[in-house]
């Protein structure tokens, strides 16, 4: 059971100006995304049943790995997404999915806040590298009334090595 409120998402993402690349600015450490990781973007492509691409990439230990996943909206307003990097055979199996839910995006579709409801995963994402410390200490304070604990995050480090 969740101990949460529910988690506040975007009233509507319009995923046509949402697909391209993300650079990951901060994250909440997971299991299978190595701390010391580097450069670290995704890019999001239409597949053609309507679902997303997704195709993180980082460096780590000098080499440049990729995970390909694909997220499925949940409803219309495409602001909660399901995403799966499971192969592509095994992504029907129940409790394969994580949860993607735009809780903040800017107009211009340049800086997303995206969490999940269970509050273990957060990411800060922008259309850059880099952001200014203003606009990410906003999204982060965002983030902790939520109820994410934003003292365990990882703020990404970007070198100039391009993953994406």
């Amino acid at each position: 059971m969740n101990p949460h409120p529910p988690l506040p998402t975007v009233p509507s993402v319009d995923l046509q100006r949402y697909l391209g690349t993300w650079y990951e600015i901060d994250r909440l450490p997971m299991r299978h995304e190595p701390e010391d990781a580097t450069d670290i973007s995704a890019l999001y492509s239409l597949n053609d049943d309507g679902s997303v691409r997704v195709q993180n990439r980082c460096l780590h230990k000098g080499k440049q790995e990729e995970a390909i996943g694909q997220a499925t909206p949940i409803d219309a307003s495409n602001s909660r997404l399901q995403v799966s990097f499971l192969p592509e055979g095994l992504r029907w199996i129940p409790f394969t999915k994580g949860d993607y839910w735009v809780m903040q995006l800017d107009a211009g579709y340049s800086t997303a806040l995206i969490g999940s409801p269970d509050r273990h995963y957060l990411w800060l994402l922008a259309r850059q590298p880099e952001m200014d410390e203003t606009t990410r200490q906003h999204y982060i304070a965002y983030a902790r009334q939520q109820g994410f604990d934003v003292d365990k995050l990882i703020h990404t480090p970007h070198t100039g090595h391009r993953t994406a």
